[in-house]
């Protein structure tokens, strides 16, 4: 397999930090940022790290619990640390990359659904034939991105994300802002999922879209197989 050694890709985290009114912690959910991080550096891709406010991103407590083979390399990685430490301000971003992943975790749901920055900088992005993905929660900063017609970017595209049962079994289904997969399905989406839990990326084109933390690695390498067509027809 050829090297992505040209290949930029931007990793975006959210940097809420209270889930909803509760008081208790969210932010950005580890796996679905270690995991892509590795399969993309390991494919030998860039990769930056960026979220709303820039600087330190903060990781929702219950996902640094669930510790992974991905997880402990990120966190054994000085380098990925450095990165998520010093996360790039997103109005700031002006780099064309190759491809952008939303990572999840449901702060997205509070600042990434509503951050018109991000929301242009994704519009323009696919505009000009980048990949535009998102896993789990992420897939909330795709609700206010316009496709090049002036339609909602998922308007009729196969597109996964977080489900409405899977919100339910979490118990914070009235908890969150809107239902994600209730509001791609009513922005025109062809909402396809797999079992509740279990490993389910789905791509469109150059929009690549997972169901939740279990679905990132192969949301990832869907990711890498766009970007890999895209360079074999260069």
């Amino acid at each position: 397999m050829k090297a992505l050694t040209a290949v930029k890709i931007l990793l975006i985290v959210t940097s809420h930090t209270q889930l909803g009114n509760t008081k208790e912690p969210t932010g950005f959910w580890f796996e679905e940022l270690a995991a892509p991080y590795a399969e993309f550096t390991q494919a030998g891709a860039q990769v930056d790290i960026a979220s709303p406010l820039g600087g330190k991103a903060s990781a929702d407590p219950k996902s640094e619990k669930e510790s992974s083979e991905a997880t402990r390399a990120f966190l054994a990685d000085a380098t990925a640390k450095k990165k998520l430490a010093n996360t790039l301000p997103l109005e700031k971003v002006k780099d064309t990359y190759d491809a952008y992943f939303v990572v999840g975790g449901h702060g997205v749901m509070w600042d990434l659904a509503t951050h018109a920055p991000l929301h242009s900088l994704l519009s323009a992005a696919y505009a000009r034939g980048s990949v535009v993905s998102a896993v789990c929660h992420g897939p909330a900063a795709l609700v206010g991105v316009k496709a090049p017609d002036g339609k909602p970017l998922v308007a009729g595209k196969r597109v996964a994300a977080f489900t409405n049962e899977e919100e339910k079994a979490a118990k914070l289904d009235s908890v969150v802002p809107f239902a994600l997969e209730t509001r791609l399905r009513e922005q025109g989406a062809r909402f396809e999922s797999g079992p509740m839990w279990g490993s389910f990326a789905v791509r469109d084109g150059n929009l690549v879209t997972g169901q939740n933390p279990a679905s990132s690695v192969a949301a990832a390498r869907e990711v890498i197989a766009a970007l890999r067509e895209k360079s074999e027809k260069k």
